[in-house]
């Protein structure tokens, strides 16, 4: 049943791990980043939090509250995000529930913006320089945006393949085609592994196919 999807999805995002971690992103760097301390206050939230969630999840069962399930995932996920960005210092922090709604809206992996974010600019980090907003690489960082916000919709929007201009590139495509489309390995040849491999660090899949090949 759709509320025990949920509650095993959210348990897989309460025990973050406690060691130093050093992530290589390209030409950026996560890491090392001990983050004991700030994990085990994560931790703590995060059970009050699922404690909340499974309550919540209870009484919207009991009424057949699709909307209150489906809210809770939402927020579940949004906030693994966010704990990803601020366990990384990230200035995208906040923009995971935008996040997930427009992946949602795509038909997209919900953790695929935020972990092309990272390797890309790490989380905003490390955004284009000439151009505002684009912590994504969009276009070679030649297309800027009037905020976040919009670069998420945006990005989201294309690799979705909802944007007729780019849809022979992106549309019904698994993830690691949408990301050997959009970094072909020719250029960077491992890119959709790292991608991925962030994705995987971020949070569990509920349902995408992120077989390597």
């Amino acid at each position: 049943m759709k509320k025990n999807n949920i509650i095993r999805f959210a348990q897989s995002l309460v025990l973050l791990p406690t060691m130093a971690v050093s992530l290589s992103l390209g030409g950026a760097q996560v890491g090392p980043v001990s983050h004991n301390v700030s994990a085990k206050k994560m931790n703590i939230e995060a059970i009050g939090t699922l404690a909340l969630n499974q309550a919540m999840i209870a009484q919207a069962n009991s009424s057949n509250d699709t909307a209150a399930l489906d809210q809770v995932e939402l927020d579940a996920k949004a906030a693994a995000i966010d704990s990803y960005y601020e366990d990384h210092n990230m200035p995208l922090k906040g923009m995971g529930k935008k996040m997930v709604l427009e992946a949602d809206k795509n038909d997209l992996d919900w953790r695929l913006l935020p972990a092309i974010s990272v390797r890309e600019s790490t989380g905003g980090r490390a955004a284009c320089i000439k151009v505002k907003h684009n912590a994504f690489g969009w276009a070679s960082c030649k297309v800027g945006f009037k905020s976040d916000e919009e670069a998420i919709e945006t990005v989201a929007r294309n690799l979705g393949g909802n944007n007729p201009k780019t849809a022979v590139h992106y549309d019904n495509k698994t993830t690691l085609e949408i990301l050997h489309a959009y970094n072909p390995p020719s250029i960077i040849p491992k890119y959709a592994e790292q991608v991925i491999s962030i994705m995987k660090n971020i949070g569990d899949s509920d349902s995408q196919n992120l077989a390597v090949s």
